[in-house]
């Protein structure tokens, strides 16, 4: 389980992602994005359905990558703690991977359930060469991807700007910003 905002979904996250699957040799990796996030003030520019369909255009020809989108309909924050249950009871034998990045690992402790959560799934931060995670006995695993320098916050500012998102973005990404006029500002 790969969760997040996906304001857009962009390359850095995909790179990451196909990293920690051949490395782990994961079978599946399910992204979800999420509904209200506890952490993050201000929500999210993209609506939900926005969101889900650009991480579903993203992750079309890779066989290993799903989309799942219970986040989106669950009413209330978006706990991981609770979308690791509901996955627990519907994949019984698998073995569950959270996904997450340096810096969400940062605030881990303060996490819904925090305490919980290696008991649902292994807990695997990705972080960029050269970096280490602080230490944190929830951590199951570490796994360094390419570092990759983009951001949501930076394709969204280019996009109001009407600056290239080409090559940060997948091109079904850039398309669907495109077709619906995503993160333009009024000029």
């Amino acid at each position: 389980m790969f969760g997040g905002s996906f304001d857009p979904v962009h390359v850095g996250h995909l790179i990451a992602a196909e990293s920690v699957r051949e490395r782990l040799g994961l079978d599946q990796v399910r992204f979800v994005p999420t509904g209200q996030q506890p952490f993050k003030g201000g929500g999210h520019v993209a609506t939900g359905e926005q969101r889900a369909s650009m991480l579903e255009a993203a992750v079309a020809d890779h066989p290993a990558f799903v989309v799942d989108r219970r986040e989106l309909t669950r009413p209330g924050p978006s706990y991981s703690v609770d979308t690791l249950r509901e996955l627990r009871a519907e994949l019984p034998g698998a073995e569950l991977c959270l996904i997450v990045g340096a810096d969400a690992a940062r605030d881990l402790a303060a996490w819904q359930e925090a305490p919980v959560l290696p008991t649902l799934a292994r807990i695997v931060v990705m972080t960029r060469p050269g970096a280490q995670p602080p230490p944190n006995p929830l951590v199951a695993s570490v796994v360094t991807v390419p570092g990759i320098d983009v951001s949501a916050t930076q394709i969204r500012e280019a996009a109001a700007r009407g600056a290239s998102i080409r090559y940060l973005v997948p091109r079904a990404v850039e398309d669907f910003i495109r077709a619906h006029g995503l993160y333009h500002t009024e000029r």
